[in-house]
């Protein structure tokens, strides 16, 4: 116990004793700096207009039919399908007013609503 109060007086000491230096000036940013960041964000553009070529191509070639090779890595098309009603709630209101079965229109309008499909190429 009385160890404990020592080192707690000590570190008191010790908190109170600490003198704060003074922050260093902030370094000047150089010509040279901007000109690599300038000349890194051209090669940043370059490398993705190149590997969206590359996926294009290779999407393509998958929707052709072509085989991937056998390997480590994999590349599939993956596929999403759905139906955006966002307005079904303000449509089955307005038909509610109107004295119309609000849900059978929704219905109807959903049945005949082709589904937005997208494909996505990925690769593992």
């Amino acid at each position: 116990m009385a160890t404990q109060q020592i080192v707690s007086s000590i570190s008191t000491q010790q908190k109170s004793a600490v003198v704060p230096f003074p922050a260093p000036p902030p370094q000047s940013i150089t010509q040279l700096e901007l000109a690599a960041l300038l000349s890194l964000r051209g090669r940043l553009h370059q490398l993705e207009e190149q590997v969206e070529t590359v996926e294009q191509s290779s999407q393509a070639r998958l929707e052709g039919g072509s085989a991937v090779e056998n390997g480590d890595h994999i590349a599939k098309l993956t596929s999403n399908s759905r139906r955006n009603v966002s307005w079904k709630e303000v449509v089955i209101r307005l038909a509610d007013r109107l004295k119309l079965d609000g849900e059978v229109y929704c219905a109807r309008v959903l049945a005949s609503t082709k589904p937005t499909i997208t494909t996505k190429l990925v690769i593992e």
